[in-house]
C-alpha cells in the first residue's frame, strides 16, 4: 500500500501490508499474488523423480521472506537460554565436529493445498513440493549436549537470519522442536547438499536438517539456538503450521510427514495441460514414495483414477532411513484414456486417502495424485 493510500500524514503498521488469511471464494481463480509466490518458489519437475539424489537446482524450494545477505566467514551460531553453558560457534568450529551425511526426503507441509476445495490462499502448490538430497553437517544432539539443556527444559527454538512480516506479525523466522526430537541422534546442522557447501536458497551457510519432518522445520539460515523451560509461542508454532478447521480453532500442530507417493509421469506431456500421451505397448511406470511416521512398505498402482488397484514392486532402500524409495509398474496399455496414481501405506499402517480430509492452512494434504494419460492408437 502507499504513502498515498495511506493518507497524507497517516503512521503506516504491519498490518497495513500484511493481511489476515482466508480461503478462496468459490470458482475464485489463482490471484496475482499467489503467482507472485509461485515464481519466487518452485517444485520439482516430475521428470526429475529419476534421480535417487535430487540435483540441488531441481529441488523444491520454498522461501518465506527473502534470501538473507549471510558471509559465511563471520557467520556464528548460538546456542543459549536454559543452558548450563552458552556457545557461540563460527562455521569452521562446526566443520571441525563430528561430520555425518543423511539422504533426507523434505516436502512443503503446503504441498497439494492448490488441489483442495474450498482453496486455502497462499503458496500455490499441486504435488511438487518435495526433494531428496544428501544433506552434510553435524549432529545437533552431541552440541546441545555440550551446552548441558536445564533439565526443566520443554522447547528448542531455532532462528533462522531471514526476516519478513507474515499476517501482520513482524519476525525472524523461528520454528520450535520439544526438547527430545531436538536430542535425536538424526538431526543435523548442515553446512552442505549434494557434497557441495550450501547454495543461498537452501540456507547457506548452516541450517537445520530434521528427517521425517515437513519442511517448515527444517530451519534456513540458522543464526541462534534457544532453549526454553515453557512452550514456545511464536508465530510460525503457535499460528502457522497447524492442522485448523477454521479461525477460530488452535488446531493440531504440523509435524511429520504423512505418506506420499508420487508417479513419474510416462511418455511425453502437452505444453499446456500437461496431459502425457504414450504409444501402445509395454511400458515401465515408476515414481518414489516416502513417509515420516515409518518406512514404505508397499506402493499400490491404479490406471483407472482408482477403481482398481495392483502392487508395485518396490526397490530395495538405497538411501536409508529417511530417504525416498523408488517403485515400478509393469502396465501394457491399449489406446485410450487413463487416469494414473500410486498410494504409499508405511510401517505405522499410515495410508493415502482417496478423498482429502480439509484443513483450513492447506496442510498435510497426502491425496493420491492424478496423471492423465492418452495412449494414441497405432
Amino acid at each position: 500500500m502507499s504513502g498515498a493510500e495511506l493518507g497524507e500524514g497517516a503512521v503506516a503498521r504491519v498490518d497495513d501490508v500484511s493481511r489476515p488469511s482466508r480461503v478462496a471464494g468459490p470458482d475464485e481463480a489463482i490471484s496475482a499474488e499467489e503467482l507472485q509466490l509461485a515464481a519466487r518458489n518452485h517444485g520439482i519437475p516430475l521428470e526429475a523423480l529419476r534421480y535417487d539424489v535430487t540435483p540441488a537446482g531441481l529441488h523444491y524450494l520454498l522461501i518465506h521472506y527473502d534470501i538473507p545477505d549471510v558471509d559465511p566467514a563471520t557467520h556464528a551460531l548460538t546456542v543459549d537460554g536454559a543452558v548450563r553453558l552458552p556457545l557461540i560457534l563460527g562455521l569452521d568450529e562446526l566443520r571441525s565436529r563430528p561430520r555425518v551425511t543423511r539422504q533426507v526426503t523434505l516436502e512443503c507441509a503446503g504441498n497439494g493445498r492448490a488441489l483442495l476445495h474450498p482453496r486455502p490462499v497462499s503458496q500455490p502448490w499441486l504435488v511438487e513440493a518435495v526433494g531428496n538430497a544428501e544433506w552434510t553437517g553435524t549432529p545437533l544432539a552431541p552440541l546441545l549436549r555440550e551446552a548441558g539443556i536445564a533439565p526443566e527444559a520443554v522447547d528448542v527454538v531455532f532462528t533462522g537470519a531471514d526476516h519478513g512480516v507474515e499476517r501482520g506479525v513482524e519476525q525472524d523466522y523461528q520454528r520450535a522442536l520439544p526438547v527430545a526430537d531436538a536430542l535425536r541422534e538424526e538431526v543435523l546442522l548442515a553446512y552442505e547438499m549434494n557434497g557441495a557447501p550450501l547454495l543461498p536458497q537452501h540456507g547457506a551457510p548452516l541450517r537445520l536438517i530434521v528427517p521425517g519432518w515437513y519442511g517448515m522445520a527444517h530451519v534456513k539460515w540458522l543464526r541462534s539456538i534457544t532453549v526454553l523451560t515453557e512452550q514456545f509461542d511464536g508465530y510460525q508454532n503457535a499460528v502457522a503450521y497447524r492442522l485448523r478447521r477454521d479461525a477460530d480453532d488452535p488446531g493440531e500442530p504440523v509435524t511429520r510427514i504423512e505418506p506420499r507417493a508420487l508417479v513419474r509421469p510416462p511418455g511425453f506431456p502437452d505444453f499446456m495441460t500437461r496431459t502425457r500421451v504414450l504409444r501402445p505397448g509395454p511400458c515401465t511406470v515408476d515414481g518414489r514414495a516416502w513417509s515420516g511416521h515409518a518406512p514404505v512398505t508397499s506402493v499400490e498402482v491404479t490406471t483407472d483414477g482408482g477403481a482398481t488397484w495392483a502392487p508395485a514392486t518396490m526397490d530395495p532402500p538405497r538411501g536409508g532411513d529417511w530417504s525416498w524409495r523408488r517403485w515400478r509398474y509393469e502396465w501394457s496399455p491399449r489406446p485410450g484414456r487413463y487416469t494414473l496414481g500410486a498410494r504409499a501405506t508405511d510401517a505405522s499402517g499410515r495410508t493415502q486417502p482417496l478423498e482429502q480430509p480439509w484443513n483450513r492452512g492447506g496442510f498435510a494434504n497426502n491425496l493420491v495424485q492424478r496423471v492423465e494419460v492418452v495412449v494414441l492408437a497405432d
